[in-house]
C-alpha cells in the first residue's frame, strides 16, 4: 500500500525484534555477532544484508535513512554524524584530483571554506555563480565540471534557485547535481523530482527541530551513494545509533512541525514588512521576493527561515540583539524556539564587506528561525526589540 508523506514518517521502522516492541529500541552497540564462519564470510563478501559494524550501518540508522529516501523519493542514502560531514564526504566520495565544481556562490560559510581552502589541495577547483546571473552558468562549465551545486533557500539570504533550470542544465552537460535541501526539508521540496542526483540535509536543523543532537544524511542514485557508502566506510564520519533514534522519532512529527513554523514565519514576515525600522524582509511566501514565482512552483510552504535589514547597521543590529528577551540568541536554526543572529556581526564577521554583499549579508541583515511559540509571543518581543 502507498502511504501518504506522514504515514510513511511514522510506518518506516525497523524491524521488530522477540519483543514486539511498539517503538523502535535503541540498538547501542558497535559490532554484531554472526552464526558461524560462513554466515561472517557471507556476510562481509555481501551476499547477505546484515548488519556488521556500526560505522558501517546499525538497525537505528538504517530506519532513519530509509525515512528520508522515502520522503525524497530518492533510491538510497547514508547517514552522518553532522551536515558537514555528509557535504564533504559526498564530494569526496565522487571527485577526483583535477575534477571542477560550479556552485552558487551563496553557501554555508563552511562549505565555501571547503570549496576555497580545503579542495584546491587536492587540485579541485570550484566556479561561483550569483543566485541572480543562473544565466552565467554554463559559461563556468568545463571539460572536467563534475558537480553542479547549490543550497535552496539560502542560508542566511534565503534566496530561491530554481531547481527545475539547474536540473535541465545538470542533464545537458552530464553533471552530477547535488543539492542542499536543509531550509526547505523533505516536506516541503524534493530536488529529486527536478533531476537532483543527491540531496543533503543538515539533520540538525528541522529534521531534529528541539536543538537536541547533530546529524546529516545525504540521499539519492543508488550507484553514487554506493561510492558514498563505501568512502564513509573507510573515513568513519558515521551517525551514532542514539542520534539516529531521535532523528527517526523527529521524522514522525516533521510535517505537523513544519506547517506551523511555516504558519509562524509567514505572519512574522508581514510583520517586519510593515515596520519603520526595517528596510526589506526577505521571505520565499512574501511576494516582494524575488523569487517569489520559482518557490511558489517548488516549495509547498515557504520554510521557517526570515531575513530582514534593520535600518542603522551593525550598531542596530548588535541593539536589536541586546534587546530580545524572549528568542534566543544562536547560530542554530530549526528549533522549537524563535532564533536570532546578526550574521554580520557573529557567524559571518570574519569574512570581508565585500565578501558579506556577494551572499546577500549587509550590515544590518537579521535572520530570524521562527519557532513554535505562540505568534504573538513572537512578534511582540521582535517589536520591542526593534523600538527600544
Amino acid at each position: 500500500m502507498k502511504y501518504h508523506f506522514e504515514t510513511q514518517a511514522i510506518k518506516t521502522q525497523t524491524e521488530r525484534t522477540q519483543f514486539s516492541e511498539h517503538s523502535t529500541p535503541l540498538y547501542l552497540t558497535s559490532s554484531f555477532v554472526f552464526d558461524d564462519a560462513e554466515d561472517m564470510r557471507a556476510s562481509f563478501a555481501e551476499e547477505k544484508e546484515k548488519n556488521l559494524y556500526s560505522r558501517f550501518s546499525n538497525p537505528n540508522t538504517t530506519e532513519f535513512v530509509n525515512k528520508i529516501v522515502s520522503m525524497e523519493k530518492a533510491e538510497a542514502g547514508y547517514a552522518f554524524a553532522t551536515g558537514m560531514a555528509a557535504i564533504f564526504s559526498t564530494f569526496g566520495a565522487l571527485l577526483s584530483a583535477g575534477d571542477h565544481i560550479v556552485s552558487c556562490r551563496s553557501v554555508f560559510g563552511s562549505t565555501h571554506t571547503l570549496f576555497t581552502k580545503y579542495f584546491p589541495k587536492w587540485n579541485i577547483e570550484t566556479s561561483y555563480f550569483k543566485v541572480n546571473e543562473v544565466d552565467k552558468i554554463e559559461s563556468l562549465i568545463q571539460s572536467n565540471t563534475k558537480i553542479l551545486y547549490a543550497e535552496t533557500p539560502t542560508n542566511p539570504a534565503v534566496d530561491v534557485l530554481d531547481l527545475e533550470l539547474l536540473g535541465k542544465i545538470a542533464k545537458k552537460h552530464n553533471l552530477l547535481l547535488i543539492i542542499d535541501n536543509c531550509f526547505a526539508t523533505p516536506y516541503l521540496q524534493k530536488p529529486i523530482e527536478y533531476g537532483a542526483d543527491i540531496v543533503i540535509h543538515s539533520a540538525t536543523k528541522l529534521i531534529d527541530g528541539q536543538g537536541r543532537v547533530l546529524g546529516g544524511v545525504a540521499v539519492g542514485k543508488e550507484s553514487l551513494i554506493r561510492e558514498i557508502y563505501l568512502f564513509s566506510r573507510n573515513t568513519g564520519p558515521a551517525m551514532s545509533p542514539f542520534n539516529a533514534w531521535v532523528l527517526s522519532k523527529s521524522l514522525e512529527t516533521l510535517a505537523v512541525r513544519v506547517e506551523k513554523h511555516c504558519k509562524n514565519a509567514l505572519k512574522v514576515a508581514q510583520f517586519l514588512e510593515g515596520n519603520t525600522k526595517v528596510n526589506l524582509v526577505k521571505y520565499p511566501f512574501l511576494k516582494s521576493h524575488p523569487q517569489y514565482e520559482t518557490a511558489k512552483k517548488q516549495m509547498r510552504l515557504g520554510g521557517n527561515i526570515v531575513a530582514f535589514e534593520i535600518k542603522g547597521g551593525i550598531s542596530a543590529g548588535r541593539r536589536f540583539l541586546n534587546n530580545i528577551k524572549l528568542c534566543s540568541l544562536s547560530a542554530n536554526l530549526g528549533d522549537t524556539r524563535t532564533i536570532v543572529t546578526h550574521p554580520a556581526s557573529t557567524t559571518h564577521s570574519k569574512l570581508s564587506n565585500k565578501d558579506r554583499l556577494e551572499v546577500g549579508i549587509t550590515e544590518g541583515l537579521v535572520r530570524v528561525s521562527v519557532g513554535l511559540e505562540n505568534l504573538e509571543d513572537i512578534i511582540n518581543d521582535l517589536k520591542q526589540a526593534l523600538e527600544n
